[in-house]
């Protein structure tokens, strides 16, 4: 069941004739690719990404073998459509029985599974069938006044920001800049005139797009609800419309098809977030969920949704394998009778931030979907602003609407902001700092998850964690430290604290006279920094600095310049 905040009346389907297949491959063998040389098959962006966050290059990263796609493309009446390296797959299409007899007696083939039928040709956006939570025009309070104080604008999204405190990561200047991110939806309809996101045109934000459905380079032809997802984060039009990384840099991929509903949009996001990966962007971020197909026979069932089973999800966890972040709606079938309601794929992947949707009381919307996957790992992991949420409308102007979709953006750009302000930590430490900072996670449920981000808590909590790894990296092998030395101010003492206990610090002279005494509270494994502040003004020679926690003591001599 595809996760558009728009329900789409698609076509029923009879039986017919199935066009694409998945064709699983054995091994890599008979490769020119090797793990040695990642530099063939990854970008210098990618590599980096894996170097940063100590990720091995691994045989998942290796092509599929050339060997066998030739083997292949030589059969007649058979085309190559994408392939999945980390799955070792590739769909191709054909209508030819006698060709998939002739690829299942490859004995390099495993197995080949029929996958999507003939679709009904493509239409235009504004003629599909669209029926359910209609967008509305919003019109915004004054903006100066929403605004002020603030460095940025926000205009009608000043409200979805601020409820993450969003606002103090961009005051501080971190606004996504240098941070990458995939979006992979249905279409980004007029995306390259719309007024809201003439920024990333102009600024050349837009790194490349493709469209994996109809395969052809250009993604602005379809759906509009890929922009409407893009200019939650990118809109940057002050005092009207700024999104939550409106300096952040892209990658527009299509890869649902509205106009049906099979596993063959697995395979698409699929290959998306492979190219993604390999093209060495940082983030995807995904407004699409499947659960139910228009053949049953292609249902996930709850039990299904565990984190491991369907293609997509194995695909997403892997994304986040190679460092990068997933952020994926939740669903928005919460009001579901039948276990629809719980979150879709890859929401359920333990790797992927699952989103789900609260009004701006902090009130969880009804059709939010439920967690936890059936593997009893806690979803939706965090929520944001669903009903009554701002994008930006064809005409670059502030819509209203309603879903999980507006949410998951929405928190994607205030990640890709905090990830700018702290780059050496891995896409894992980050999420787990925005979960630490949310105002459930002593107590998650299975609707709030572990509640609402707060940007202002997680950057603290990071500038903390990061102020830990500097102290662990100046005490080396040692548990106590004076510094610098010698000094021609104050005296600074890092420690790693070996007990609880509250510690007596004491400046000495070299007379044995005591200069100064601290006497903080401290917990065992924890690091402080404490400074003598009398230190300045001393006469130049020797000090000594006495610990003494009641189990340890221990005198360290410093020189005063």
């Amino acid at each position: 069941m595809r996760l558009l905040i728009l329900v789409m009346l698609v076509p029923v389907i009879v039986q017919a004739q199935y066009t694409r297949h998945i064709i699983r491959f054995k091994d890599k063998n008979n490769s020119p690719y090797t793990i040695d040389n990642p530099a063939a098959y990854l970008s210098e962006k990618a590599i980096a990404r894996r170097v940063q966050q100590q990720i091995p290059i691994d045989t998942s990263d290796l092509p599929v073998s050339p060997a066998y796609l030739d083997s292949i493309r030589k059969v007649p009446n058979v085309t190559i459509l994408n392939t999945s390296r980390w799955l070792n797959q590739v769909l191709i299409q054909t209508t030819d029985e006698a060709a998939l007899a002739t690829i299942n007696s490859f004995p390099f083939v495993q197995s080949t599974k029929a996958i999507a039928p003939v679709m009904p040709p493509q239409q235009d956006a504004q003629e599909e069938g669209i029926q359910g939570h209609a967008a509305t025009e919003y019109t915004a309070p004054d903006s100066t006044e929403a605004c002020f104080g603030y460095t940025l604008a926000y205009g009608s999204m000043y409200k979805q920001i601020h409820l993450h405190e969003g606002e103090y990561l961009h005051n501080l200047g971190f606004t996504g800049n240098g941070i990458t991110i995939a979006l992979l939806d249905a279409g980004f309809n007029n995306y390259q005139y719309n007024p809201a996101l003439d920024s990333l045109r102009l600024q050349n934000r837009i790194l490349g797009e493709w469209d994996f459905v109809e395969n052809h380079a250009s993604v602005q032809e379809d759906h509009p609800h890929g922009t409407q997802c893009l200019s939650v984060i990118a809109s940057n039009r002050p005092g009207i419309l700024v999104g939550s990384a409106p300096h952040a840099r892209f990658w527009l991929f299509r890869t649902e098809n509205t106009l049906g509903e099979f596993p063959v949009e697995e395979q698409n996001w699929i290959a998306a977030a492979e190219f993604a990966d390999s093209a060495g962007a940082d983030m995807i971020a995904s407004s699409l969920g499947y659960a139910q197909f228009d053949n049953p026979d292609y249902n996930y069932s709850y039990a299904d949704r565990d984190g491991n089973t369907s293609m997509i999800t194995r695909a997403a966890d892997l994304a986040a394998k190679k460092g990068m972040i997933v952020v994926n709606s939740a669903g928005n079938f919460g009001t579901s009778s039948s276990d629809l309601r719980y979150v879709l794929c890859p929401a359920d992947g333990d790797s992927v931030l699952a989103v789900g949707g609260i009004d701006e009381y902090g009130q969880i919307v009804s059709l939010s979907s439920w967690g936890p996957n059936s593997n009893g790992v806690v979803k939706p992991n965090v929520v944001s602003l669903a009903q009554g949420a701002i994008y930006a409308n064809g005409s670059g102007n502030a819509s209203s609407g309603i879903g999980t979709s507006y949410a998951a953006p929405n928190i994607c750009g205030l990640i890709a902001c905090l990830w700018q302000a702290f780059p050496e930590f891995t896409n894992m430490e980050i999420l787990d700092y925005v979960q630490k900072s949310a105002d459930r996670y002593d107590n998650p449920d299975h609707r709030y998850g572990y509640g609402i981000p707060n940007f202002r808590v997680a950057y603290k909590l990071l500038a903390a964690a990061r102020e830990a790894r500097r102290s662990a990296h100046i005490l080396s092998n040692e548990w106590i430290r004076a510094y610098p030395v010698p000094s021609a101010g104050n005296f600074t003492v890092l420690f790693r604290a070996p007990v609880t206990a509250k510690v007596s610090l004491q400046l000495i002279d070299n007379l044995g006279n005591i200069v100064e005494t601290l006497q903080p509270s401290v917990v065992a494994g924890q690091f402080y920094s404490m400074q003598f502040v009398r230190a300045t003004g001393l006469p130049h020679g020797v000090y000594y600095v006495r610990y003494n926690d009641g189990v340890n003591t221990t005198t360290l001599r410093v020189l005063r310049q």
